[in-house]
């Protein structure tokens, strides 16, 4: 699989990132310039409200609500932590932890009563970032995560990624770590350092151990509520969860960004710096390389899955629900039964794509075509539990129930990606589906015609706005561009009738599907 990353930088805004696979669109993420509060950062903030029914604290964090606090996401060595802060304040402790001496572990069934108090002052971390009218959720189990490994204080435990196996592999890793990482702390060994050189897994341990470094040296000035430390931007926090010997090319548009990306990678990931790449053309980014198109036909309510498959997708107070349909596929060789399994198929493919770029958390409600088989609804959970799983959000997947419907949890821990891809309405006030939404859908169905039936004539009938979108203006080389590259010939065909985002194929007057 090839992989690219594009970091856009938007004139107001900051950043925003596209990950393709194979040319996809598979993840979009924005970075505000004044955006706070991201999964990761570290804050000194004040405990407001005990709420003992919920075994939880209310803690103020500089956010207009109270970030929650739950009495399991203290971590056993809350106190050890609290120690280290009075201690640090009071300028008896130094960063390393090899002098303290530990507190007992909390209780794993305590109470939050029994640890915490009404106006005292805790260090917490990001674990989710406020959505909708939540606060942030929050806990007290610091962890500073780099490329490779992770740092955590007040243990002395190596922990080693279960996805490597090879039993050689770690024990060198756990030597290596033994040797190399100061007292009273201890790391999670990642996935990505299986086979890396030492250097640059000692490199990535010295740089958290200077993030540790300067949380502690920000300790003693910081007033309740306050950032301490800052988790690193959104590009480098993505390169260093994702990037991978797949990667094919960075490109980044802005000078800053690019000296920021360039000395991350020559610090973590030597061998990548040759794919970074400034973009220097005259057209934004996003546009140039077709990201802006594969934007606007991907975040709609309806979606292409290819082959004339779509789906709908709605958002309730409660959870997403999303509807597959076959739209004009169908195939006189294939059974009912073979036709919905091709269909559910092909949906699960673009479904697991849309969890990841919408970044969907929460519950999922998928509503498949109807299948009377066991084995084929058996196919589709296992297709699904396929596709899901290069999803680095944590999910649990149900098998099919009889009625066809999948469901599915998503861990969310920060706020949905949700753009509006509709334009101003052409004929009057208001606004409808841009014409970009659905050329994908009708050039995908275009191209499966030609292949089944090799250079026909064929006829498009679509609304009139659509129709002057293929024939008229610049977009006019479009409909020339499909001819030439899939062989067959092309005939736009307006009609008042149809609505807005309808269409048929029709081939010597009689209408055509696949």
């Amino acid at each position: 699989m090839n992989a690219e990353l594009y970091i856009h930088s938007r004139n107001t805004d900051g950043l925003a990132i596209a990950l393709l696979k194979d040319g996809k669109l598979t993840e979009l993420h924005t970075e505000e310039d004044n955006r706070q509060f991201l999964v990761g950062d570290i804050y000194l903030g004040k405990v407001k409200r005990i709420a003992t029914g919920l075994n939880a604290a209310f803690v103020d964090v500089g956010y207009s609500k109270d970030a929650f606090l739950h009495y399991h996401d203290l971590g056993p060595q809350v106190r050890s932590l609290d120690s280290f802060y009075r201690r640090t304040t009071k300028g008896k402790q130094v960063w390393n932890l090899a002098e303290l001496k530990l507190e007992p572990e909390i209780e794993k069934n305590g109470t939050i009563d029994q640890v915490l108090k009404t106006n005292q002052n805790v260090i917490v971390q990001i674990a989710k970032e406020p959505i909708s009218t939540k606060g942030p959720r929050i806990t007290s189990e610091i962890s500073i995560a780099g490329r490779y490994v992770v740092l955590v204080p007040f243990t002395d435990r190596i922990s080693i990624s279960q996805k490597i196996r090879d039993r050689k592999e770690r024990d060198r890793l756990r030597n290596l770590l033994r040797d190399t990482k100061p007292p009273g702390f201890g790391v999670i060994i990642r996935t990505v350092a299986q086979n890396v050189e030492r250097e640059l897994i000692e490199g990535d341990l010295r740089n958290l151990v200077q993030r540790w470094k300067m949380m502690h040296r920000n300790l003693p000035r910081a007033k309740a509520p306050q950032r301490i430390l800052r988790e690193l931007g959104a590009a480098s926090a993505l390169l260093r969860d994702v990037l991978n010997d797949s990667f094919s090319s960075i490109v980044v548009d802005e000078q800053e960004k690019f000296d920021t990306i360039k000395s991350y990678l020559d610090d973590n990931a030597p061998d990548k710096v040759d794919i970074l790449k400034m973009h220097t053309g005259r057209l934004p980014m996003f546009e140039r390389y077709g990201i802006e198109r594969q934007i606007k036909t991907s975040f709609g309510r309806s979606v292409s899955a290819g082959k004339g498959t779509y789906l709908i997708i709605e958002h309730t107070e409660a959870m997403h629900v999303i509807d597959v349909n076959s739209g004009n596929r169908s195939s006189k060789s294939d059974t009912q039964e073979e036709n919905a399994l091709a269909v559910n198929l092909l949906a699960a493919e673009e479904i697991a794509r849309q969890l990841r770029l919408r970044d969907m958390g929460g519950i999922i409600v998928v509503d498949f075509i109807d299948m009377h088989r066991a084995e084929n609804r058996k196919a589709l959970y296992e297709k699904l539990r396929e596709v899901m799983r290069s999803d680095r959000a944590k999910h649990k997947i149900l098998p099919v129930s009889k009625f066809g419907l999948v469901e599915i949890t998503r861990q969310r821990v920060r706020p949905e990606m949700n753009i509006d891809t509709r334009e101003e309405d052409p004929n009057g006030d208001g606004q409808t589906e841009a014409p970009v939404a659905i050329l994908e859908n009708i050039e995908q169905t275009f191209e499966a015609l030609c292949l089944a039936h090799p250079k026909e004539r064929f006829e498009l009938h679509v609304h009139p706005f659509v129709a002057a979108y293929l024939t008229k203006g610049l977009f006019k080389t479009l409909r020339r561009k499909w001819t030439k590259k899939y062989g067959g010939k092309l005939k736009v065909v307006q009609r008042d009738g149809f609505k807005y985002l309808e269409y048929k194929f029709y081939r010597d007057g009689e209408t055509i599907s696949i």
